[in-house]
């Protein structure tokens, strides 16, 4: 089976699928009080970010534990946006409607780039850590 051969951290689907979550908590921060700005919005948009930007670095590290570790920072920041959406929903900054969409595209992000991680541990463990 040959194998396919990308050349931007863009075709990266749990990249594409961060982005799109990212774009989400943007959207939805703008309506958080403005006294939060440099709070719970800032947080929350900053760990957003990451997700996607720690993939994106990730990609282009040559060696698998590298790249694993920048996608091991990716699902952190994944966690922390789960908490914070949950003490958006809380605070009741976020409707009910609103935190069921982010938290299954947060969802959707985590396990695709879980299945991304275990495809390159399972390599690491057939070919080494090349």
């Amino acid at each position: 089976m040959e194998r396919e051969v990308t050349y931007s951290f863009e075709t990266i689907l749990a990249w594409q699928k961060a982005h799109v979550f990212v774009l989400k908590v943007y959207r939805t921060t703008r309506q958080f009080p403005r006294d939060e700005l440099y709070g719970l919005t800032s947080q929350f948009r900053r760990a957003a970010v990451s997700i996607e930007a720690n993939i994106a670095e990730g990609y282009k590290k040559i060696g698998k534990a590298d790249k694993l570790r920048f996608y091991n920072t990716s699902q952190g920041s994944i966690e922390e946006c789960r908490n914070y959406l949950i003490l958006s929903r809380d605070l009741e900054f976020i409707t009910i409607d609103q935190f069921i969409e982010m938290k299954n595209s947060l969802e959707e992000t985590s396990k695709l780039l879980n299945s991304y991680c275990h495809g390159l541990i399972d390599n690491i463990s057939k070919n080494g850590n090349s």
